[in-house]
């Protein structure tokens, strides 16, 4: 166990938690929504630290992030442990796992063997995914300072419910940040996500963006009757145009029936294409679709010329037209940062 970082003492040896949105209050013994931490004799704990469910080392699209060094190779790792529950997690088995029971299948993975790991199998830098990692924010924390003292780069991958006391601490020392927008209404995030109130997220992309000058690219998983009102992508795509720019990338992905939405559909191509467009409507120049292996909107095109800037398919990149952060055919400068 690692004790948390921030948290409050309230009364009778009540903890309230400070990493997420949630705030939870935790009453002496018990542990908050998201099964990771535990009030012990009136301080917080966190029970997962180093304790890695899943490792791996990828390209930087499968995050996705297509305008982060494209083409990069990152150790990716995950705990357990999650502070949605959404119903149709595609990681259901470790966000959504029994903590006391799934612990011991993890492995101790401390903040110098996860850098050394990286730079022996010469990633870029370290990306933190497959669950929730502002749940590990003390580990995340650790490993990204060590990491950076290397010259290795470091990501989140989140759903973005984290406070922004938390997003302080974490700020100096990450790179880029990978944000679920998962819906636009907050009827939408209660059925999607088990939260009401996203307005905290907006809040917390703009900081990433703003005060800690990170890399953001946004990813939406449309699924079909819950996230795929027209309404709401309008909304969201002229939220993305106002706040975060038209350079933005935004990520819209094919929902794959899983857990608890095993039922639904896929989302169909059509209204993939009819999300993208709206985006493209807004102005956004840089709107890709996921989860369609071969599809030409996986690709980035110039905004200028209109020219096949990088190809790729199944996350591999195909064709490459860029020097430095310019087009190739028109020196139209492209926003991201490239090699």
């Amino acid at each position: 166990m690692h004790r948390s970082l921030i948290f409050k003492q309230l009364a009778d040896n009540v903890i309230q938690c400070q990493i997420c949105q949630r705030r939870c209050k935790i009453a002496p013994g018990e542990k908050g929504f998201c099964k990771t931490r535990k009030n012990i004799n009136g301080e917080l704990y966190s029970l997962t630290y180093a304790k890695v469910s899943s490792i791996r080392v990828s390209p930087i699209e499968l995050k996705p992030l297509f305008h982060f060094y494209p083409g990069s190779k990152w150790l990716s790792l995950g705990s357990l442990g999650c502070n949605f529950l959404c119903p149709g997690c595609q990681n259901w088995e470790i966000s959504h796992a029994d903590i006391d029971k799934e612990i011991k299948l993890t492995e101790y993975i401390s903040p110098e063997k996860a850098v050394q790991i990286a730079i022996k199998d010469k990633c870029k830098g370290i990306s933190w995914t497959y669950n929730e990692p502002t749940l590990s924010l003390e580990y995340t924390l650790n490993t990204a300072k060590l990491a950076k003292d290397q010259g290795l780069l470091t990501n989140y991958v989140t759903n973005g419910y984290i406070t922004p006391e938390t997003m302080n601490l974490l700020g100096p020392y990450l790179d880029t940040y990978r944000v679920d927008l998962k819906a636009f209404s907050s009827h939408s995030y209660k059925r999607i996500a088990n939260i009401s109130n996203f307005k905290g997220i907006l809040k917390i992309i703009k900081m990433a963006k703003y005060k800690w000058n990170m890399h953001i690219e946004i990813i939406t998983n449309l699924t079909p009757g819950y996230n795929d009102n027209e309404e709401e992508l309008h909304a969201m795509a002229q939220w993305i145009v106002d706040q975060m720019g038209t350079e933005t990338p935004w990520h819209i992905t094919r929902f794959v029936p899983h857990f608890k939405l095993s039922h639904c559909d896929y989302t169909s191509i059509p209204a993939l294409e009819q999300a993208r467009q709206i985006g493209m409507d807004k102005g956004l120049k840089y709107v890709y679709l996921g989860n369609v292996p071969g599809h030409s909107a996986e690709n980035t095109y110039c905004p200028q010329c209109g020219e096949l800037l990088i190809e790729r398919q199944n996350y591999q990149i195909l064709n490459y037209n860029l020097k430095g952060n310019e087009c190739k055919f028109c020196n139209q400068t492209i926003a991201g940062y490239f090699e």
